[in-house]
């Protein structure tokens, strides 16, 4: 029977063994390959994740700082704007309401309070006996002289002496010196009225004014009647009424002495002797 078969059955068992073998051997690196491909292309889409979501990490970090530090700038400005609109805004939601002699009195005091000690500050205080009855609010301007110099016209005409005025009304501007000597009209009669401000005339020819003409009205600004007493262009000695603009807003809802370089002329202006005579009584002090 073996004899039947022949050759052939040797050799074909013996190559279909090896040609087993051999594509066990072909197969075995091919799987391998492409296992360590697939390795690969997972490290390879890994490491690409990794990198986008630190990518996108870091812009919204980059968004995120952005939009603090705009979130921040808002804030400023909206805190400016604020700061801005604060003092009118106060001012403007606040009623209206007339000064005082203690108004006055307090602001002396806390300024005092700085460079003076407390025996000091009871010399240069003033009282309230050293006041005039204070405008309520409801008087024009005449008509307040009227009511705290009833005598006017009688007392005008005994006053002589230059370099000195009956009565200074003091205001926070040059325009408003303007206004408040239109409004003095019905009240002057024949009495002189003198603007003392800059803008206008100098000091010099002021000075020169005062001393040639005997002047019974001056209104004017503390910065230039300062001026005048510390160069003795202007003196208290014939002084009878201070008439102060208290109660007067401006456009941007100021007083006089809620503008700084208004109140330190004024306190300076004041510190020219006319405390002093003030409380010796040789004048005596309104707030219209």
């Amino acid at each position: 029977m073996a004899d039947d078969l022949g050759d052939e059955w040797w050799v074909h068992g013996d190559n279909s063994g090896v040609s087993e073998a051999e594509e066990d051997t072909e197969t075995q690196p091919n799987e391998s390959k492409s296992k360590k491909r697939k390795g690969e292309k997972e490290i390879q889409d890994n490491t690409k994740i990794k990198k986008r979501k630190k990518t996108v990490q870091k812009e919204c970090f980059i968004t995120q700082k952005r939009s603090e530090e705009s979130g921040d700038k808002e804030s400023n400005k909206n805190k400016k704007r604020r700061k801005k609109k604060t003092i009118t805004d106060v001012l403007t939601s606040s009623e209206p309401v007339a000064g005082t002699p203690a108004d006055l009195i307090s602001l002396l005091r806390s300024h005092f309070s700085q460079t003076h000690s407390v025996i000091e500050q009871d010399e240069m205080v003033l009282n309230e006996s050293c006041f005039l009855y204070c405008n309520d609010l409801t008087h024009s301007l005449s008509s307040y002289l009227k009511e705290v110099c009833p005598k006017w016209a009688k007392i005008q005409k005994q006053h002589t002496q230059t370099q000195s005025v009956m009565l200074l009304i003091v205001c926070g501007s040059a325009l408003r010196s303007i206004d408040l000597i239109k409004q003095l009209t019905v009240f002057k009669g024949d009495a002189k009225v003198m603007k003392l401000f800059g803008k206008h005339m100098k000091v010099e020819e002021q000075k020169k004014l005062l001393s040639k003409v005997a002047i019974h009205i001056a209104v004017g600004t503390p910065g230039r009647i300062c001026c005048l007493l510390e160069n003795e262009g202007l003196t208290t000695q014939g002084l009878k009424y201070l008439i102060l603009d208290w109660n007067y807003r401006d456009v941007k809802q100021r007083r006089m002495m809620d503008m700084a370089e208004v109140k330190a002329d004024f306190i300076k202006m004041m510190n020219q002797g006319l405390l002093q005579s003030c409380k010796e009584g040789t004048f005596k002090i309104g707030l219209f």
